[in-house]
């Protein structure tokens, strides 16, 4: 496998876990509206809007980000399910005197499902729009992942 392939999956999968583990955590301290329809929506056109400077993209790839940003956000509603509220899911399991395994599978059986589901087309997703770039342009993404500890689009 090229090792582009591999940072982009990579990447792609900790996106996931980062996505997940927010999912789960729900609203805490300074966030404690919690992440809201509104407030996702507000995230994604900021992104968006900085990875269009950054990279300088055309119409079309703008298009295929927005198409991936929309898989994105479509897999993590399906990750999140019908729970409102994870921390009573969590609670939920360790409420008696012994952890409830079989919920706790049915969980993540779900996840997981979810993840398999909604996976491919990320990918597909994602494999479009870094395909859409351009040779600098996709220099620019690899640099970017490359820069270790420094944060995404300059966030860090």
């Amino acid at each position: 496998m090229k090792p582009w392939i591999q940072r982009s999956l990579i990447g792609l999968t900790t996106v996931t876990v980062a996505l997940g583990g927010l999912t789960a955590c729900g609203a805490r301290g300074d966030h404690a509206r919690g992440w809201s329809d509104e407030r996702i929506t507000d995230m994604r056109g900021k992104v968006i809007e900085k990875v269009t400077s950054k990279l300088d993209l055309n119409e079309l790839q703008k298009q295929k980000l927005n198409t991936l940003a929309d898989e994105a956000l479509a897999a993590r509603k399906a990750m999140k399910g019908d729970t409102t509220d994870p921390r009573a899911d969590l609670k939920s399991l360790i409420a008696a005197d012994k952890f409830d395994r079989t919920k706790a599978q049915a969980l993540l059986d779900q996840k997981t499902q979810a993840v398999q589901g909604n996976g491919p087309k990320v990918l597909a997703a994602f494999g479009d729009f870094f395909d859409s770039l351009t040779p600098e342009q996709q220099k620019q993404v690899r640099e970017k992942l490359d820069k270790r500890g420094h944060g995404w689009w300059g966030r860090g």
